[in-house]
């Protein structure tokens, strides 16, 4: 782009926890930009249309606050998008070159381990009845019941990609059988990932722990619903930190309600943030916690640093890491 004597105006979004501007040297834009960090979502995309129309510069995380086309059309400024990870499937990106808008993207560096060690801190949480436990300790001054251990136990993989594949090696050295299925997983695949093959409804008759671990897309969108559900062991745990809609929360809902398997650790959800009334709130069999798979500070110094890298190259008439 060309130099400008006055300032571009820059929009942080969704700093929930206001870790944006101690993460990156952002003053190396300070003589171009203007900085403006939003810690709270918006609500609604006529609240973001509303609060971004001045923006020419819009630095957004994934998984958060969604551009689809509607939106992105009444921002009559926008110029750059750069978003954390290599991929944001919440960008309408035809939208944004029909209007000239370049979209950037961070090096994707390998974030995995933190969802990893997220999906075994909720299958301990559940398995061990911490959150119960724990205020049980504080309100009454012991325990009230009995957790469950692990070893010996079945551990279901959904999804043994990247991600799926670390859960299953850390459920070995629990001591646990992994065994695994995805839509296109074959045997040979699944052994090379460390689990043993098995189909869909043998994996959640069988397994003591589910673990979800797979892309959204149209093929795996509800994937997960109530005849599941109603194949899992009264005492099995499920867990999902992939994303919401892979599961069908209703059913996930009524399932928990019913007590149909023991306990639930979630980590993604439909609408993010979880709203105040959502019945998933109300249900003690379920451990709650808001999309922090990938909300690490070592991931967002990497993601807001990419995020700097991105603007002074784009400044420069010279983007990187273009979508």
């Amino acid at each position: 782009m060309q130099p400008t004597s006055t300032p571009l105006r820059l929009a942080i979004l969704d700093d929930y926890v206001g870790a944006a501007r101690g993460s990156a040297d952002w003053r190396r834009l300070s003589d171009r930009v203007k900085i403006t960090v939003f810690e709270q979502p918006f609500g609604g995309p006529e609240a973001a249309a509303l609060a971004l129309e001045s923006f020419e510069i819009l630095c957004v995380m994934r998984e958060r606050t969604p551009f689809p086309r509607a939106l992105i059309e009444r921002l009559p400024n926008l110029r750059l998008i750069v978003s954390s990870g290599l991929v944001n499937r919440s960008i309408d990106m035809e939208a944004a070159r029909e209007r000239g808008v370049t979209v950037c993207h961070t090096t994707g560096k390998d974030g995995s381990a933190s969802t990893v060690e997220l999906a075994w801190a909720l299958i301990l949480a559940c398995a061990r009845d911490l959150p119960r436990q724990e205020l049980s300790l504080r309100k009454r001054g012991w325990q009230e019941r009995l957790g469950a251990r692990l070893s010996d136990k079945t551990l279901g993989v959904v999804g043994l990609g990247k991600i799926g594949s670390k859960v299953a090696a850390i459920g070995k050295a629990f001591g646990m059988e992994p065994i695994a299925w995805s839509p296109n997983l074959t045997p040979e695949r699944a052994q090379k990932g460390g689990a043993r093959f098995v189909e869909k409804e043998e994996l959640f008759r069988t397994a003591d722990v589910v673990s979800i671990h797979l892309v959204l897309g149209e093929a795996t969108r509800g994937l997960i619903g109530a005849h599941e559900f109603g194949l899992m062991k009264p005492e099995a745990i499920f867990v999902n930190t992939s994303r919401g809609p892979i599961v069908r929360e209703t059913a996930l809902v009524a399932a928990l309600r019913s007590h149909a398997f023991a306990c639930a650790g979630l980590d993604v959800y439909d609408v993010e943030p979880l709203p105040d009334d959502h019945p998933l709130r109300a249900l003690d069999n379920v451990v709650l916690t808001p999309h922090l798979g990938y909300a690490t500070s070592d991931n967002f110094r990497d993601f807001y640093t990419d995020m700097v890298e991105d603007v002074e190259a784009w400044l420069a008439g010279a983007p990187i890491r273009v979508s």
